[in-house]
């Protein structure tokens, strides 16, 4: 694991509510050795999102969301927040529950890493509720909506695929974060969708600043793929808070293209992401192979959790 890598992740006895302090503010990082191959005279430069307390860009808005919560009200001591994941949001719902008091519980599908399970049950002390496996992040949240009109007076349900303070906590810090770091030069953005949050908000507030910056989406090519964490929008429910009109276009990634960036990032710039990193990067490089110059900027969502380089591909797992 690389020396970023390794202050991800807090030990139980290290919770502390300062923790919350050590979500946003994450570095950009350039490549070298990838674009240098693959798009010369592009530089390609990456938010390295693991960095933020329980380990993913999702903690952003997980701290947004249950924060705004408490301002407006709807969450409330002694409520228990729900909702459903794929697994990195819930992490992060599970420390912020831990640190400030609340009960957590969580519907993902059963075929989430073991990390991401043991984490948030073990370490975080959340209750998880498995959905089945072959209905992806779909299935989820479908059963949360039922779990959730069972006694809605006893949960809080940020909702995260229809809240829009979960892009909002992109407007409010990812981006003037990018902007800030490549001292207002950077010319294109591209970040994965699975709820959609980071490439909304983000988009929106470099353009806000820059209305020539370019952003994408990046997708799975494939409806059935191996990429966590993604969702391909044509077969799937898609998130309210989704608006591709806004963007400057979607680009989409095979599952093994994705896999096979995971590897080279790990040799050529000794950085171990997981399969969405992948996903975003290798989508970068195609871009940047069609520019003569700019400065390509995207996100590392967490770190390679799922040993994927080490062969433990989800379609592997029983």
């Amino acid at each position: 694991m690389s020396k970023l890598a390794a202050s991800a992740y807090f030990k139980p006895d290290e919770i502390s509510p300062d923790i919350l302090k050590k979500i946003g503010g994450t570095p950009l990082v350039e490549l070298k050795k990838i674009p240098q191959k693959y798009c010369p005279g592009v530089r390609i430069m990456v938010k390295v999102e693991w960095l933020n307390a329980s380990g993913s860009v999702k903690a952003r808005a997980a701290l947004r969301m249950i924060e705004e919560g408490e301002r407006n009200g709807k969450l409330r001591p002694g409520m228990t927040i729900l909702d459903s994941t794929s697994g990195n949001t819930g992490v992060a719902y599970a420390l912020i529950g831990l640190v400030k008091g609340y009960k957590v519980k969580l519907v993902m599908p059963g075929n989430v890493c073991n990390e991401r399970k043991q984490l948030m049950a073990s370490a975080y002390h959340a209750e998880v509720v498995y959905s089945d496996p072959f209905k992806s992040s779909d299935g989820a949240i479908l059963l949360c909506r039922e779990i959730f009109k069972q006694d809605p007076e006893m949960y809080f349900w940020p909702d995260q695929y229809n809240n829009p303070d979960n892009w909002k906590a992109h407007l409010y810090t990812t981006a003037p974060e990018i902007w800030e770091q490549t001292e207002g030069k950077v010319t294109h953005f591209l970040a994965g969708i699975g709820t959609s949050g980071t490439i909304m908000g983000t988009s929106r507030g470099l353009k806000m600043r820059n209305q020539k910056v370019k952003c994408y989406a990046v997708e799975p090519e494939e409806s059935l793929h191996g990429i966590e964490g993604l969702k391909h929008m044509g077969s799937s429910l898609v998130p309210g808070i989704y608006n591709l009109d806004e963007l400057d276009g979607k680009i989409s990634v095979k599952t093994e293209d994705a896999y096979t960036m995971v590897n080279m990032l790990a040799e050529e710039e000794n950085l171990m992401v997981g399969s969405s990193g992948g996903a975003a990067v290798y989508a970068a490089v195609e871009l940047g192979k069609t520019l003569n110059e700019g400065i390509v900027v995207t996100v590392l969502p967490d770190t390679c959790e799922c040993d994927v380089v080490h062969g433990d591909f989800p379609w592997n797992r029983k």
